[in-house]
């Protein structure tokens, strides 16, 4: 034992100083410096520089004018809160991406300040634009992003979900990161793998309602934090939706499932921080009475249209100083129509959001802009601020139209679900498409007149030549690439070689509408996964002559970047 003894404290002597030695080196060690951390190790795949010049800076100010101290303090903290989401996002959508980013603050080379700006564009390393190419380093893009296992597929998923039937819910819930354990699948609740910055954000709701002189949007506040905490947003959802004409509102969910390209089901954070435009907001007063009716008119059978009658439709147009999470990045949104939930849709109903700052900058810097480039010099001149608001405003109405569950051969089963991948570009051409055929349905009524028919035409055919340049990777792109190329061939939308323009053809217009919305509707209703990836296999690629007319339009940025007063904060 004297000997083993020995033999011990000679090896610990051996061995013990060399480890203090190496622990003091760490301690001591200096951080990286500067011009270490700005060294890119990472390839750089495009021309980063044109690629931000495609983005047109906008600033999106913050006013303090007749804001009271505690209403400006309040706000604060919901962009404090809402800086919380964007830190989450990131770790949904590319946690690599978000490393290179903060690895790059600093770094005040241009191409490093570029890439830095083209991180924040994308809210990932992969170029939208380019069909989620990676525009820095050699990783593949993963049509699950971080919500998945890396590598796994859709099949497996549903193999897997096959032979244990009880793991479904977990799996499929819109609230969950599925994981790989000890050789099986597992869902983690979001409110533990996000509990960090969760917990933050709850704590900026609170500290927000307790500023707040509005109860009722004090009490919102205070039912969304809790909501977060237990990835319960039902009964804060409802609250939402019973706030009247609110001063300030907040868009504070996991609510759009763009992130998934795998099963369609998982739902990404997003925030929206908004203080009301009396004056705007009032004007939308004249829609929201033919909410049922236009419900009630659809081409879809009785039972796939669930009476509107009774249910709630606000509407709000908002400034909107800062947003974060998928409000803020890839596609610039100039309205939304929310909360999701299929449950409410039918108890209740759902807000519509027209966010009045970037609805302005799209419409005078890219639509307006693009169509006169493209379009017949005539009908290019019919496209306007108010036929592309209307146009927008039936999109957002629609979206809460049409079928609330899927009729499918095994009952009624959620529309996601059935659709899969494939169902956030099938509902946004669902909502452009059935938003259109509201619009004839109130002209034909009288509601509005008919003498605005061309300039709803022209100014959505506007907006298609904008949105298509994201390409089909980006869930408006591929919707609207669809439908471009639909129209083009009922010959409601014409090109002329010798002009390089294209035309429209109005009188074609309203029956191709019908006919497509009628389509898109039944592939809702039915939840027919394969007619819906068959419809878009056949309509979403880019026809040459449409390629080679973009191509030429150099002078129009392809979207705005927007420029917080608040800043870019991530965690």
């Amino acid at each position: 034992m004297k000997t083993e003894r020995c033999l011990l404290a000679l090896i610990f002597a051996m061995v013990l100083p060399g480890t203090i030695l190496a622990q003091a080196g760490r301690r001591a060690a200096p951080p990286p410096k500067t011009a270490d951390k700005c060294l890119l190790k990472e390839n750089v795949n495009e021309d980063i520089a044109a690629q931000v010049n495609k983005f047109k800076l906008v600033s999106m100010p913050f006013s303090v004018n007749g804001l009271t101290d505690n209403e400006r303090k309040m706000v604060y903290k919901l962009v404090e809160a809402s800086q919380f989401l964007e830190s989450i996002y990131w770790r949904q959508s590319d946690p690599k991406g978000l490393e290179l980013y903060k690895r790059l603050l600093g770094c005040n080379q241009v191409m490093n300040q570029k890439i830095r700006r083209f991180l924040m564009i994308n809210g990932s390393r992969y170029d939208l634009l380019e069909n989620q190419k990676p525009f820095i380093g050699s990783d593949p893009f993963l049509p699950g992003h971080s919500l998945y296992p890396a590598g796994i597929t859709r099949q497996e998923i549903e193999a897997y979900v096959a032979k244990h039937p009880e793991k479904k819910a977990q799996i499929y819930s819109p609230f969950t990161v599925v994981k790989r354990q000890r050789g099986e699948l597992v869902g983690v609740p979001y409110h533990i793998e996000y509990k960090p910055w969760l917990t933050g954000a709850a704590k900026a709701l609170r500290e927000a309602a307790a500023l707040s002189p509005d109860k009722a949007f004090a009490g919102f506040l205070q039912l969304r934090a809790e909501a977060l905490l237990t990835d319960d947003y039902y009964k804060s959802d409802i609250a939402w939706l019973d706030l009247e004409n609110p001063k300030f509102d907040v868009i504070f969910a996991p609510y759009e499932t763009y992130l998934d390209d795998l099963l369609g089901v998982k739902t990404s954070y997003g925030a929206a921080v908004m203080i009301r435009n009396q004056e705007e907001s009032a004007s939308l007063d004249t829609f929201k009475k033919y909410v049922p009716d236009i419900q009630d008119a659809l081409p879809l059978a009785p039972e796939d249209r669930p009476s509107m009658q009774g249910k709630s439709t606000p509407m709000e147009v908002m400034d909107t100083p800062f947003r974060a999470g998928d409000l803020r990045h890839g596609y610039q949104a100039v309205a939304d129509n929310l909360p999701n939930d299929p449950r409410i849709h039918q108890e209740k109903g759902t807000k519509k959001i027209f966010f009045k700052n970037y609805m302005d900058a799209r419409v005078n810097y890219v639509v307006l802009p693009i169509g006169k480039q493209l379009m017949r010099e005539d009908q290019a001149a019919l496209a306007s601020m108010e036929g592309y608001l209307a146009v927008v405003l039936m999109h957002e109405i629609c979206h809460g139209l049409g079928p609330a569950y899927a009729r499918t051969a095994a009952g009624k089963a959620d529309i996601r679900e059935s659709i899969g991948p494939a169902y956030s570009g099938l509902e946004e051409a669902k909502a452009d498409v059935v938003g259109l055929f509201a619009l004839n349905w109130l002209m034909d009524k009288g509601v509005i007149q008919k003498t605005q028919a061309n300039t709803f035409y022209a100014s959505h055919v506007a907006g298609i030549f904008r949105t298509v340049r994201f390409g089909v990777a980006e869930a408006h792109g591929r919707a609207e690439m669809m439908e471009f190329n639909y129209l083009a061939e009922q010959g409601a939308i014409t090109f002329d070689p010798k002009t390089s323009k294209y035309a429209i053809d109005f009188t074609k217009m309203p029956d191709a509408i019908a006919t497509l919305a009628k389509e898109l509707l039944e592939i809702e209703a039915t939840g027919d996964r394969n007619r819906a990836e068959q419809w878009f296999k056949k309509y979403d690629s880019m026809p040459a002559e449409l390629k080679s007319a973009l191509t030429s339009v150099k002078d129009v940025p392809v979207d705005i970047d927007p420029v917080s007063a608040f800043g870019e904060q991530i965690q």
